[in-house]
């Protein structure tokens, strides 16, 4: 019968599970790492002498990363997963080991955790690019979005246990006012050198079980879209470059999606003027990753069960984004708007904010992949993801500047949401890559 994948879909292997797995986990501690500045700004100033340009800075090493994001597109397209993984590994190792050298001179300590969170930085490219290419080489048809929404949304996790981890275990500066100041200082030093270390460890063992184990592919192909020929990487380009619904989708992921990861790294920065202590700013940002990456989650299974309802899934979602985005906004300007500024409205909308825009990854993803089939999945998603960074390292160089005052920063996430809302609105979807496996293999 139609829809059904029986020759195909029969493909697959159980290892598929554990592959999907070590590659979650690599995303879930590069964003970890990537994360761990933010949530806890204000020990880090006292402790390793930070400034506002610091910390803005420690978040853009994330953005600069992407750099070379096209080396690592044509790395995994010619050579496979498991190579582009365990170099992707390797540098997130060097980079977290870098930050635990113990060096005691300050200026001296601080380069060498810049040029750690560079490395990590480098590794974005393949955490956040790869999940298609992996669900795609892995999946049957009928599970691919669900790999893609985990394999991509570990990464955001990642980012929230920072959020939590970071407060939990390191005191704010008043936390022990007790003690003598600089008795203060070295006990909030210890504790972040003990996070680091931690990392490092976590790090560590992960690019162990790769090295150990995480082949480049299946011994066949789960689906016809996975057997098939794709196209060249620079008949790639051309095709994106010169493919208008492609470019409209792309900066519907790109301009929101930017903007919201520079938002969120630099929360505690945003929230500290409006009184909302580390604690809180960790929680609030906790729990809209986790609220995003669950939703993510749940969207991708119900897109499996449903074809063809991508549009419809990310109007949704991006109208949700929108409203929650400009009740944030607005909350912030209670001295204009009189609205109630209390950590309950704080925690909704903010929460809210993160449950539709994070869900909204992987099915943008996949909307990518079906769009512009058969350029390969890592080369279109690492095209959007690069201009996502892009955006966001525009934002992220403004704030190293104007980092007295948000107002701007906080009206950018409406615009951006209602931008992607309308773009949305004119795309046109169509499905070529499931038409593939849904007709051929029948």
């Amino acid at each position: 019968p139609a829809g059904r994948l029986p020759p195909l879909s029969g493909r697959v292997y159980g290892r598929r599970w554990l592959v999907l797995l070590l590659f979650s986990l690599l995303g879930f501690a590069q964003g970890l790492v990537w994360n761990t500045w933010g949530p806890i700004q204000n020990s880090a100033r006292l402790a390793f002498g930070f400034s506002g340009w610091d910390i803005a800075l420690l978040v853009f090493w994330g953005p600069i990363g992407f750099a070379p994001c096209f080396f690592f597109m044509w790395l995994m397209d010619k050579k496979g997963l498991r190579v582009t993984v365990l170099l992707t590994s390797s540098l997130m190792v060097l980079g977290a080991g870098l930050r635990c050298v113990p060096v005691s001179d300050l200026e001296i300590r601080k380069k060498l955790i810049h040029g750690g969170q560079l490395l990590n930085g480098l590794a974005g490219p393949t955490v956040m690019n790869a999940a298609p290419f992996l669900s795609t080489t892995w999946f049957s048809p009928d599970e691919r979005a669900t790999a893609t929404a985990i394999a991509s949304l570990l990464n955001y996790l990642g980012s929230a246990a920072a959020f939590l981890v970071g407060p939990l275990v390191v005191p704010p500066p008043n936390g022990t006012a007790h003690l003598v100041s600089q008795s203060n200082t070295q006990h909030i030093k210890d504790r972040i050198e003990a996070v680091l270390y931690a990392e490092f460890g976590m790090v560590s063992l992960i690019f162990s079980a790769a090295l150990a184990y995480f082949p480049s592919r299946p011994p066949f192909p789960p689906s016809v879209a996975a057997a098939s020929q794709r196209l060249s990487y620079r008949r790639s380009f051309c095709r994106l470059l010169s493919n208008f619904r492609f470019l409209m989708i792309a900066l519907a992921y790109a301009i929101p999606l930017g903007v919201f990861s520079g938002w969120s790294g630099v929360l505690d920065l945003i929230l500290t003027p409006i009184h909302v202590s580390q604690v809180d700013a960790g929680w609030i940002g906790f729990w809209s990753i986790v609220g995003g990456c669950v939703v993510g989650i749940a969207m991708a299974r119900f897109a499996d069960f449903i074809r063809g309802m991508l549009k419809f899934i990310l109007l949704l979602l991006l109208s949700g984004a929108t409203l929650a985005s400009t009740w944030f906004t607005l909350t912030c300007l209670t001295t204009v708007t009189h609205l109630p500024l209390t950590t309950a409205t704080l925690y909704t909308s903010c929460i809210l904010l993160g449950i539709f825009l994070n869900s909204s990854v992987p099915i943008f993803f996949e909307l990518f992949v079906e769009t512009v089939y058969p350029v390969p999945e890592g080369i279109s998603c690492g095209v959007v993801t690069f201009l996502s960074n892009v955006f966001m390292g525009v934002l992220l160089f403004f704030l190293t500047f104007y980092h007295t005052e948000f107002s701007w920063f906080n009206w950018c996430l409406p615009g951006s949401c209602l931008l992607s809302l309308l773009l949305i609105l004119c795309f046109r979807e169509s499905y070529d890559r499931l038409y593939l496996d849904v007709v051929v293999s029948v």
